[in-house]
Formats: C-alpha cells, structure tokens, sequence
C-alpha cells in the first residue's frame, strides 16, 4: 500500500510540473526540459532573416530504423572520402543557417562529406514560442532514429565526426555515442551533457565542449559535473568556456559575440582538422 501511495504522489508532482518542465527529463533531451521556461524562450530572440541561395549541397531522404524517413541537408567532398561529419541544427531547425554553415565547414576541412540533420522532419521556424512548442512535441527516440539512419546513410566505412549547437550540441554528443565505434571526434556548443555514466562508458572519440560562462541552462556547474563524469569513465574531454551568453555563437542570434564565437570556431575547427588527417 505505501509503494501504491508513493507511485501516485510521483505521478501527481510529475502531472503538476508538465507544464514547466518535462518531469524526469532524460539526460539525452535536457534542453527540452527548457521547452517551456519562460526564461530559456526569451534569451532565444527571434534569429534575423537570412535566406540562403547559393547551396553547394542538397536535400536528401533516408531510411529510419523506426520504418520511417528521415532528411539531412548534404555536401559532399569534391575527392571520395570515408570522413563525415554530422550536424546537428539548433532549436529553429534545419534553416538556411545551419546549411551555409555545413557548406562553409565542408569547404574549410575540405576532406570531409558532411551531413545536416533535420531533427524537426521538415519543421522550421524563427519564433521563440514556435520552437518552444516544437522542441516541446519532439521525441528523443524519433531523433535517434534519425541519427542512426544517418549513420546508415554514411555507410559502415565511415569515420564520423559530429557537431551541434544548444539543442543540437546535446545531440551532437548522443549522436557519438549512437556512432559507436566509427565515432572519431564530437564537438558541442553549449549543449546538454549526458549525465548517465553507463551511456558515457560507451564513448568511444574525444569531445570538445564549447560553453558559455553566462548560460543560465548549461551552467558552469553543469559543466563541472560533465568533466568529472568524463573523467570518471576514462574518456578525453576538452573545454573551452567563454565570457558570454547561451547561443554566442549563433551570427543571427542578436547574443552572437564575436570575438568568443571566432574563438570557438576557431577551436573546432582545429580539433576536426585534427581528425580528419589521421
């Protein structure tokens, strides 16, 4: 009868935070926790209009482990190659945004097919309350399903190198760990750490973590905690933290910081340029 009890008054508490945070969020979907902080939604002002038209890449569809399709934005090396790197896009979606950026990060490591994954299927926006209800409604296993058939798509011969930002730079270190053994580096700008150590064991690149020292959501603290855990399960970990806010990074959030943003893309690039030669 206590256990009855206790079960109900879990359920209730669970019921009663729905509508500010997802009760007993996952490691994995941690930003979606956000989804509906009144505060989270406002530090995302509305991106500025960018539409991009000279895309060196192209849409592409794939098969989904979950019987389903899944879509990327994809460029590939001009000279055949085993080197991937998957994106994964911010909280606004697959956007012209993130497709320069995939085309402009192809160009700068030259050796390397890269693969913008659309994690919304289709949805894009640049509405704080529309990404709110749509990073909200979206399921952690329906984006695994879309990394996996990512994977897939690459091949078994890959060497896959993965990188987001915010919403993405959580997935881009589940992304990693879903590569298993093909994974060769993992970048993550202020995203979500995984928490679970047995799912940290399973690692097996490096990671370059780039934060924001002011980011109210993935804390310093947090990222304390993710170097411990890192170090705890036996795996590389570098970080980089930056005097600014969440999404510096982003040239069309009104945040963006130049000088930390240059900074970090300059790190990152340097960590997959590494990569990619070996």
């Amino acid at each position: 009868m206590k256990k009855l009890l206790f079960l109900i008054s879990v359920l209730i508490v669970c019921a009663g935070n729905a509508q500010t945070l997802t009760c007993c969020a996952k490691p994995a979907d941690g930003m979606v926790a956000f989804a509906n902080d009144p505060k989270f939604i406002a530090s995302h002002t509305s991106p500025e209009t960018f539409n991009y038209t000279e895309q060196a890449g192209k849409m592409v569809k794939f098969a989904t482990p979950d019987n389903d399709i899944g879509s990327a934005y994809v460029v590939m090396a001009t000279t055949p190659t085993n080197n991937y790197l998957i994106i994964e896009h911010e909280w606004w979606g697959l956007n012209d945004y993130i497709k320069q950026r995939a085309d402009e990060l192809q160009k700068e490591l030259g050796n390397v097919n890269v693969i913008a994954i659309d994690m919304y299927d289709g949805q894009v926006t640049s509405l704080p309350d529309s990404a709110s209800k749509i990073m909200g409604r979206v399921k952690d296993s329906r984006i695994k399903n879309i990394i996996k058939g990512a994977i897939t798509y690459a091949g078994p011969n890959a060497r896959i190198i993965t990188l987001g930002w915010c919403f993405g730079g959580g997935y881009s270190l589940q992304a990693a760990i879903l590569a298993g053994k093909q994974a060769i580096g993992c970048v993550m700008y202020y995203g979500m750490p995984e928490k679970d150590m047995t799912v940290l064991k399973t690692l097996n690149c490096p990671v370059l973590g780039l934060f924001a020292e002011k980011d109210g959501w993935v804390t310093p603290e947090v990222v304390k905690t993710f170097q411990a855990n890192m170090s705890e399960a036996g795996k590389v970990l570098t970080v980089k933290s930056y005097d600014a806010k969440h999404g510096f990074a982003n040239p069309s959030n009104p945040l963006f910081d130049k000088a930390s943003a240059d900074d970090a893309n300059a790190n990152a690039l340097a960590f997959m340029k590494g990569l990619v030669k070996k």
